[in-house]
């Protein structure tokens, strides 16, 4: 699950309505944003999310994406123990209480498989992994203030690059809102039948729940 838009809770499509897919493949982008863009034109609702496949090992080993976001005064590290309770509290607040639910299961790993966004001693970004299902990515979400500073691309590297370290293969983003975006960050392929996916079959809230 991602947020980098101010659509929260709606598909990219539904913020962008046909106008804004008929612009898109006017200017060609990638081919699975257009087959996508077709589907939804197609039946003018809003596509299912669905599961994409990464391949940890044809990631490069390459951190230099920390040292881009110090320059510009954002950090991109593991919350320390003190901040626990307050990046749950801040995710609950900027995205919903169920992306804080798997914040703190994240946070429940040992170690950490949790990744935050800091800036001015604040936080402005998260991502996390093995929070739903091992050798799941996500959530991850990054503050409307500070979209726009490939923060997001950071937490997604910082977060993959950890779990490759550790061994794993392949990772799975799960309920990917934004294929366009993992596919072009890191090579992401959908994962054919995975709609709804693993959570599909989830207990949901109220609307406050993401």
């Amino acid at each position: 699950m991602v947020d980098f838009g101010p659509e929260q809770g709606l598909s990219d499509f539904e913020a962008g309505g046909v106008a804004g897919c008929i612009e898109d493949l006017k200017r060609a982008k990638t081919p699975l944003r257009a087959k996508r863009c077709r589907l939804w034109m197609g039946t003018n609702e809003s596509t299912d999310t669905m599961d994409m496949l990464v391949k940890l090992y044809n990631l490069d080993d390459d951190w230099q994406f920390m040292a881009d976001q110090k320059n510009r005064g954002i950090m991109i590290r593991k919350p320390v123990g003190p901040e626990k309770h307050l990046i749950i509290q801040w995710v609950s607040e900027t995205f919903g209480t169920a992306w804080a639910a798997e914040t703190d299961a994240a946070l429940g790993n040992r170690p950490w498989s949790c990744f935050a966004a800091v800036k001015d001693k604040a936080f402005v970004g998260f991502a996390c992994y093995n929070a739903t299902a091992l050798g799941f990515f996500g959530p991850i979400g990054v503050a409307p203030s500070h979209r726009g500073n490939g923060t997001g691309k950071a937490l997604l590297l910082a977060c993959l690059l950890d779990m490759k370290l550790k061994g794993y293969g392949y990772a799975v983003v799960g309920a990917a809102k934004d294929a366009d975006f993992f596919n072009k960050a890191v090579g992401a392929e959908e994962i054919p039948d995975s709609t709804p996916g693993f959570y599909g079959g989830r207990v949901k809230g109220p609307k406050l729940d993401g």
